[in-house]
């Protein structure tokens, strides 16, 4: 028997960019009035400030196969390397700067080769490495924040997920989303997608016998 999960319709890659948009511009507004200090905020991305995770969106949103292949050789395969470097390239000289390189890339459709549902699941989960430590709370529509589940239970492309759930059954208790089968991991879809894509502190807002199980595989990658 397979195991239960949520099926949620399929989307052209043309709504998946609306949805994409979305949530890039719904970033930004919550950003335009950040001050200095909280700037340099520590993001849930280990080693990383708000701001460098924002310049982290930006550079994904910059990146073609050509652009993103060359810069994967001249990093000799070190993928971290290639994203620390195009960071770089995104950060800007002052936050004003990092946040206009961003509204640059709102409606931009240029990504790496990544599904789309990918870059909605980034922008999804880095802005809420983003939000969280600044205390900025966003209401997502539910069906974005389903789409974005159901790309992670089955996907370990880019952020280990689909492996850091296996033997546990997740339950959205605001929206359609379920998976796996095993002892149970029940919460918001929002704090389930975090949680699957390695945000322990997001375990805190789910209940269930399966939740120490994936407080102990949650390393944020």
């Amino acid at each position: 028997m397979t195991d239960p999960v949520s099926r949620p319709t399929r989307h052209r890659d043309a709504d998946l960019w609306s949805l994409i948009h979305a949530e890039r511009a719904a970033l930004a507004a919550d950003l335009a009035d950040l001050t200095g200090e909280q700037w340099v905020t520590p993001s849930l991305c280990t080693g990383l400030t708000v701001r460098e995770v924002l310049a982290h969106l930006t550079a994904g949103a910059t990146l073609n196969p050509v652009r993103w292949l060359a810069g994967v050789i001249r990093c000799r395969f070190d993928f971290d390397r290639q994203v620390a470097m195009r960071l770089a390239e995104q950060l800007g000289a002052s936050p004003a700067e990092t946040l206009g390189r961003f509204r640059g890339v709102i409606t931009g459709t240029t990504k790496p080769p990544l599904p789309t549902v990918a870059m909605l699941g980034e922008t999804i989960v880095h802005g809420e490495d983003i939000r969280r430590p600044l205390g900025i709370r966003r209401d997502y529509p539910m069906e974005t924040l389903t789409v974005v589940a159901d790309y992670y239970r089955r996907s370990d492309l880019v952020v280990l997920a689909r492996g850091r759930i296996s033997g546990l059954r997740l339950f959205a208790n605001d929206g359609p989303f379920t998976a796996g089968s095993g002892p149970l991991v029940a919460g918001t879809t929002l704090a389930l997608t975090m949680a699957m894509t390695g945000r322990a502190s997001y375990c805190d807002e789910l209940e269930g016998e399966g939740v120490a199980t994936l407080r102990e595989r949650g390393e944020t990658p």
